[in-house]
């Protein structure tokens, strides 16, 4: 099976590379990821529940990465055991160009061959599962991107609490200034 596709970011190359890079952000971007952990440097393991046709079943694997070209590029290699259901391997390539100083586009060619009863359902099922956990896994990541890296008008707006000391004396001021009034119209 071969899948290429390219993604339009919302958040700069090096952005959209820390966030590649980022176990944490992965793990909530990859669909049905129950744990992604790194082993060593570059090397993870992780394990899915992965749908494809009427097959379901939870898979572990191994992902590593290589030809690592910061903030630019790599290639990922995995392997997975799904029991029964089968298993899969192969590697993609990842790529990021910058559109703009905010935007860059994600583009990916994966090559993967799979056995066992994933291999019985037919090529055509399991490209349309590919395609889905790839659109899954965009939808997820740019929420992902969204969170961690907002744009100008995407922040909160925070405001910073005034000193109290500065509010308390202003108050004592005031209240001295008026009360000072009061006093001087009660005479008169």
């Amino acid at each position: 099976m071969q899948l290429a596709s390219q993604q339009v970011l919302s958040v700069s190359r090096q952005h959209a590379w820390d966030a590649l890079n980022n176990v944490d952000i992965l793990q909530r971007s990859i669909p049905g990821c129950s744990s992604l952990v790194e082993m060593a440097p570059q090397h993870y393991e992780i394990l899915i529940t992965a749908a494809v046709g009427p097959v379901k079943a939870k898979f572990k694997g191994k992902l590593s990465l290589s030809d690592l070209n910061p903030p630019q590029s790599y290639r990922i290699d995995f392997e997975g055991q799904g029991g029964a259901a089968g298993h899969g391997k192969g590697s993609a390539t990842v790529r990021l160009e910058p559109t703009s100083a905010q935007r860059c586009v994600l583009f990916y060619e994966a090559t993967a061959s799979v056995g066992g009863k994933i291999a019985q359902i037919g090529q055509r099922l399991v490209d349309m599962a590919a395609q889905k956990m790839a659109s899954e896994f965009f939808n997820n990541f740019e929420a992902q991107l969204a969170t961690t890296y907002p744009t100008e008008d995407e922040k909160p707006v925070t405001t910073v609490a005034p000193d109290a000391s500065v509010w308390t004396r202003l108050w004592r001021w005031v209240h001295r200034v008026f009360a000072g009034k009061a006093a001087e119209t009660k005479d008169a």
